[in-house]
């Protein structure tokens, strides 16, 4: 079948239709990538602890989402190592979801779910090496300026004898770039 000019015009036509509507639909998409980016903010923590026979060292990187001026919303991971001389070693394996409200510019609220994998190691042969599951819902409240927010959190399923922390008051800085 041989095309005719008119068609051929015609398929041309078409195909720069669909190209420079790919194309268009192509920009858009990598503008609204390039906006998420522009939302998204990198923090976390950083932990170092030693003493008499003891060492902990912990690291948090988190995330989060700029939903608009007041609320953000994010994830976080965190694994800690602690050591007890002659006594036991722990390793502990998390994750959370972070959600920050601030009403004014200066004040920052917040409610983060964390679980964590506990893994207990007893240098003590009558004591049971264990590993478990435990939750922690913290709610709290914090001053900011700039990207730095200074603060105190509760632990709303505290549980002392299975939770990691040592009591469900936890003071706490957040930096956020």
């Amino acid at each position: 079948m041989i095309l005719k000019a008119h068609s051929f015009r015609k398929l041309i036509a078409l195909f720069a239709i669909l190209l420079f509507s790919f194309s268009t639909i192509s920009a858009q998409d990598d503008k609204q990538k390039s906006d998420f980016w522009e939302h998204v903010r990198f923090g976390g923590g950083l932990g170092l602890s030693t003493g008499n026979k003891v060492f902990s060292a912990t690291l948090s990187p988190s995330a989060i989402y700029d939903f608009d001026s007041q609320f953000s919303l994010g994830l976080g991971l965190s694994g800690t190592y602690y050591s007890q001389k002659n006594i036991a070693k722990s390793t502990i394996i998390g994750g959370s979801i972070i959600s920050l409200y601030n009403p004014i510019k200066e004040i920052q609220l917040s409610g983060e779910f964390e679980q964590n994998r506990v893994s207990r190691n007893f240098d003590n042969p009558d004591i049971t090496d264990d590993s478990y599951w435990t939750p922690a819902f913290f709610v709290g409240a914090g001053y900011r300026t700039n990207n730095i927010t200074i603060g105190v959190r509760y632990d709303l399923l505290y549980d002392e004898n299975k939770s990691i922390y040592a009591n469900a008051w936890a003071p706490f800085i957040r930096v956020y770039f």
